[in-house]
This record gives structure tokens, sequence and C-alpha cells, in this order.
């Protein structure tokens, strides 16, 4: 059984915004210059797009001409499919030789004349939403080695960003710590994981364990969390995860302005202490010693001067160490989990 999604991908990229004036459905690009900035050649912007990833702008041309590997596809809109107008881009992108790589629910080889323009310039379709073959159901039964999952009240808020910032402070801190990948941007990022909203419902838990196997007592896997349990439309994922993963501890990620699920508007989120209490209530279905670490607090919104009394506001309501991992690193959530706190 082939265990993880693995993907190659041919440096430096492009990547693929398009009119795009949501950063929460940029992610996929936004994580990428993040977290694999070397590997960025540049962006593709359509007018009107509201997005900037702080990267040079590129035509197709311009980049093919200047040795570009692969056209990203970096944005993760609701329902993973993008609109019709962008794919004379991307045909074009495949025609002069770029490898089209793609995190969208459809597959790049059913999109009609794209697999004979890729063939014309000699680059490969990329799929990285695409789950193993014969994955399992979950067992819930007990594995070693120890576990931290990422979650939140939304989508779009930290998960990704903190499992990655965590996994970095626990290997600099002398911990044999891995990071596990459950999205098409992690993938992207870490070259290897399971696409979680990708596999059939029944098969969510198992492939969880799949992920984050039976390991040594003092190997750490992060494992980046997906959705929310209180997420309407993607709520059956996220549980799936969180009793597959079994986490030892979870950290919260939070942004103190949002009110209401992003793209859902009636629907407000639940208090940072209910996400606690909720986490650790079904957690304990799989894992009776769960805990909560930490909260992970995106300040980028906040207006200068408010970061400081935010964090102090937000850890003495918790009693944990918030932090946002960008500024701040997660050391202080590091510490607690290895004191076992």
């Amino acid at each position: 059984m082939n265990a993880l999604t693995t993907i190659t991908l041919k440096a430096p990229y492009l990547l693929l915004v398009g009119a795009e004036t949501d950063p929460t459905y940029a992610k996929t690009g936004l994580g990428i210059v993040q977290w694999r900035p070397e590997r960025v050649l540049g962006q593709l912007r359509f007018p009107g797009c509201g997005i900037d990833l702080g990267v040079p702008d590129f035509t197709v041309a311009e980049a093919a001409a200047a040795g570009c590997g692969s056209l990203v596809i970096g944005v993760a809109p609701v329902g993973g499919r993008v609109p019709e107008s962008w794919w004379d881009v991307i045909a074009e992108a495949a025609r002069a030789g770029l490898d089209i790589v793609s995190g969208l629910h459809l597959r790049l080889a059913e999109r009609p004349g794209l697999s004979e323009a890729a063939a014309a310039g000699g680059g490969r379709l990329v799929d990285v939403r695409v789950p193993p073959k014969d994955l399992p159901v979950g067992t819930g039964k007990p594995r070693t080695g120890k576990r931290i999952l990422t979650v939140a009240a939304d989508c779009a808020i930290g998960k990704k960003y903190t499992a990655l910032a965590l996994a970095r402070d626990l290997v600099a801190a002398g911990v044999d710590a891995s990071f596990r990948a459950t999205g098409q941007t992690g993938i992207m990022i870490a070259g290897e994981g399971v696409p979680i909203d990708a596999v059939v419902a029944d098969f969510i838990s198992g492939a969880a364990e799949t992920l984050s196997p039976a390991a040594d007592p003092d190997h750490v896997d992060v494992i980046e969390g997906q959705g929310s349990i209180f997420h309407p439309g993607y709520s059956g994922v996220s549980l799936g995860l969180l009793h597959g993963a079994q986490p030892d501890a979870f950290v919260v990620c939070h942004d103190p302005l949002r009110e209401v699920i992003s793209g859902w508007p009636h629907y407000a989120l639940p208090p940072l202490e209910q996400v606690i209490e909720d986490h650790v209530h079904f957690g304990r279905r799989t894992n009776p010693d769960i805990r909560c670490i930490g909260v992970s607090v995106n300040t980028s919104r906040l207006e200068p001067g408010q970061r400081d009394a935010v964090l102090a506001e937000l850890s003495d309501r918790t009693g944990l160490p918030c932090v946002d991992p960008l500024v701040d690193g997660t050391g202080a959530i590091v510490k607690r989990f290895l004191q076992g706190a």
C-alpha cells in the first residue's frame, strides 16, 4: 500500500493567483511564498486581482523565458474549482512546457484539451489532491509516538502555518519531530502527505492513522489540521481527522478579529473557550489524555499597539501560552508540551 501522496515539483514556480480578491482563498500561493520562497519565481495575476503575494509579476511567456518549471494554481476556492476564464492561461502555460500543478478537486487530465497542451509542451499535469489507494478504516487503537494537532473554529486561520512552525521549533529544541501535511498546500511544501478532504468519508480517520503511524516513543508528529468541527460544510473532515490523529495535544489557531465563518456569514464563531472544551470532549474518544497546550494567534490585522494586549488577554482567559508563530515563534507552546503541562 502506498501510505502517502508523494509529489516532486519542478522549480522555480509561477503562482497563479488570477483574479482572486480574498486572501482566504489564496492560501496556497501565500503558504508557498512563506515557507518555500526559494522555489518561487513570481506570480501571475489578472486585472482586478486583489491579492499580492509580494513576489514579481510574470506573464506565461516571461516566466517560460526565465526558466520557470511549474505553474502552480495558487488558490483554493470553495468547492475546489477555478473560474472557466482561467483555463486558457493554464493551457498556454502547458503548451509553453511548464508543469501544471493543481490542488483542485478537478483532475487536470479531465479538463478538455489540457492533456494535449501538456503533451505538445512536454510538461506534466500534477494533481496534488489525490489520496493514496487502499486506505483503511480507522481502528482507534492507541499507537506509539506522540502527536500534536492544530485545530481552529474556522478554515484558513493558521493551522498549516502553526503546524509548520511547531515542527520547526521542536526540531530546533532537539526533538525528533515531523510535519504531517493533510492539505494540498502542505503537501506542496512538504512533498508528501494525505489530502484529507479528498478521502472518502469512511476512511478519513484511517487516513490520519496512516499519515501518522506508530513511531519511536519520543518522536513527535505535528499534524496539520483541516476545516473545523464547528464548520457547517467541513466538520465531517475535521472530526474524522481529530479521531484518527489521536493527538496527545492540540493547539488552537485563532483570529481575534474574525466573528463569523468565512463564506458563511450566517454562522457566528464560537468562543475560544468552547473551541478548547469541545476539542477535548470529542478528542477523548480516541485519546483520553488529550490536552490543549496553547493558542496560535494571527495578529496580522491588528492595529499597531494592540498585539501585546490581545495576546495577554487571551492568555489570561485560557491560562495558556498565546503567541503569533510568525512573530514570536512557538517556543512557549513547545516548552509547555515538553513539560507535559
